[in-house]
């Protein structure tokens, strides 16, 4: 393969920064640029020795590369992306980046889905590890059993996290068609992103290409639980491997056929969970888990139907489920000062806003749950899921809700009001609070929080460094 060099603009993200750490192990020059890059993207590029330059310009375009990879926050007007369309430079997506270098003629192993992408994710590239598969992946979070976001072997399998995001400004199509998969995980899919989709229409018919570029030779690995997986399921040219835990009080969800993947027999306790897994109604394994709360559950059962589709060893799918570490940002414990333990979760839509807690109460029985939350994303601050996150905090004994990130993108028609959610907790005998800055939340809470409280922080975005404040606050009370 011909080395080439890469220039990434907008390389300080997530994805784009994993990509220029694929590209270089590839044998790559990469080179990239950005503003405010912050850590810890700033330091994996610096330890992978990639330089970048701090501000867009067209200078940063010398010497000329060979492409330029134009990531998804970079729009008309990018000076440095003007100066590639007047010079005629080659450009592309990251999105078709991974495919054209990383994916094409490996075995992909994509998961998709509105909830749950980063810890299955992460949990199925741990657990073929474990089965001596030694895949590379492509992970929108940092797996805490690698310590890295990516990873490029010369193994045939490839694990990436399927965003239903857009690819760039000129691709407005989700970056998941892009991922030729062969093994395709779809967790669940439930509206988000009305930023980009106009209706949940448009949001299904996302997934609905996604499940149609599967091989008839490839499998689908569905989430029965989600009415719209399981509608979506019927279309699959592939066979379908359907996976079930339903909740408290529910059956499994017929839908035309029954999941073939099932947990029996489910354990939940501080330490996580333990169950034993049925396929085709007969015993698979048992299998125990650190992981907590029944979304959990669906997680684990999707990452063992996808590990059985490449046929991995179950002995080491097993190992790998026990030993799992999760992801940061996905239930993180950032710290215990006296006595009060602080979380950190990038919860952001009501269904996740509702499973988080629950999860929490299942590992932390018995304890004070305080609630913390701040509407970042542009689900999280419209006001058409205002009632769904009022339900969803209902099962906090504390809560209290920051202000809107872009509050001046919104009227009282199509903005969250955080002042009638109060109102609603309050009436149903709640101890709930807006408070619309971090700093000001860190000050009203640390006076009153007790040993034994859990602080539980969700938010898509930094939240102003809130969970060290909150932490370094504790501590000053001597």
């Amino acid at each position: 393969m011909r080395k080439r060099h890469y220039h990434l603009i907008g390389i300080g993200g997530t994805a784009m920064g994993s990509l220029a750490g694929l590209l270089r192990a590839a044998g790559h020059t990469v080179t990239g640029s950005d503003e405010n890059v912050y850590p810890p993207m700033s330091t994996q590029l610096r330890e992978l020795g990639i330089a970048y330059a701090e501000r867009y310009s067209p200078d940063n375009l010398e010497p000329r590369p060979d492409i330029v990879v134009v990531g998804n926050a970079i729009s008309r007007g990018n000076v440095e992306l003007e100066a590639v369309l007047e010079r005629k430079i080659p450009y592309t997506s990251a999105a078709q980046t991974v495919k054209e270098e990383f994916i094409r003629g490996r075995h992909s192993l994509a998961v998709a889905g509105t909830h749950g992408k980063t810890t299955t994710t992460s949990l199925l590239a741990w657990v073929l590890d474990c089965a001596g598969l030694n895949p590379s992946f492509l992970i929108g979070g940092v797996a805490e059993n690698f310590g890295a976001s990516f990873r490029l072997t010369d193994s045939p399998y490839f694990v990436i996290e399927a965003d239903e995001y857009d690819t760039a400004y000129f691709d407005k199509g989700p970056k998941m068609w892009h991922y030729l998969p062969d093994t395709a995980v779809v967790t669940n899919v439930e509206f988000d992103h009305a930023d980009i989709y106009r209706d949940e229409e448009a949001y299904r018919f996302a997934f609905a290409r996604f499940i149609n570029l599967i091989p008839r030779n490839g499998t689908l690995v569905a989430g029965w639980d989600s009415p719209i997986v399981r509608e979506l399921a019927t279309r699959s040219f592939a066979p379908v491997e359907g996976f079930s835990f339903p909740g408290p009080g529910e059956s499994v969800p017929d839908g035309g056929a029954q999941p073939r993947w099932l947990a029996r027999d489910v354990r939940l306790d501080e330490h996580g969970m333990r169950f034993t897994v049925l396929h085709a109604g007969e015993p698979w394994g048992d299998v125990e888990t650190p992981l907590a709360g029944a979304f959990n559950a669906r997680n684990v059962l999707a990452a063992i139907a996808a590990a059985e589709s490449v046929g991995a060893d179950r002995d080491g799918v097993r190992e790998g489920l026990r030993t799992f570490r999760s992801v940061r940002r996905r239930m993180e414990v950032r710290g215990e000062v006296a006595g009060v333990t602080v979380i950190d979760d990038f919860a952001h839509h009501p269904t996740a806003v509702r499973e988080t807690i629950a999860a929490v109460r299942q590992r932390y029985p018995g304890r004070r749950l305080v609630a913390v939350f701040e509407p970042r994303s542009y689900t999280a601050q419209r006001r058409e899921f205002q009632g769904d996150f009022q339900r969803a905090m209902d099962a906090a004994d504390r809560i209290v809700i920051a202000g809107l990130f872009h509050p001046e993108r919104y009227t009282r028609e199509t903005g969250l009001d955080p002042d009638e959610l109060v109102a609603a907790w309050r009436a149903a005998g709640k101890r709930a609070d807006y408070i619309p800055a971090a700093d000001d939340i860190v000050r009203a809470l640390a006076p009153e929080l007790e040993a034994g409280d859990v602080v539980l922080i969700m938010s898509n975005g930094g939240f102003g460094g809130i969970h060290g404040k909150l932490l370094e606050a504790l501590a000053a009370r001597g």
